[in-house]
């Protein structure tokens, strides 16, 4: 495989790596800073609510990312 043609693939992967791993940060960061453990309200206590918000939070973070990523 040319070297050129494995560059963006490359690109990609690391691209994609790396939004995933700030994803999980600010993840954490927002689980600390709530006052309940959400992924207890989630799971264990089926809080649609919390879940609603939550997949929101992760739908706008992915979208920043994306475009802090992509320019």
């Amino acid at each position: 495989m040319d070297i050129l043609a494995a560059k963006p693939i490359l690109n990609s992967v690391i691209f994609s790596l790396l939004g995933i791993a700030i994803l999980l940060v600010t993840y954490f960061i927002i689980e600390k800073l709530t006052p309940e453990n959400t992924w207890k309200e989630i799971v264990q206590k089926n809080n649609v609510a919390i879940a609603i918000v939550f997949g929101a939070f992760i739908i706008g973070i992915s979208m920043i990312i994306s475009a802090a990523i992509h320019g």
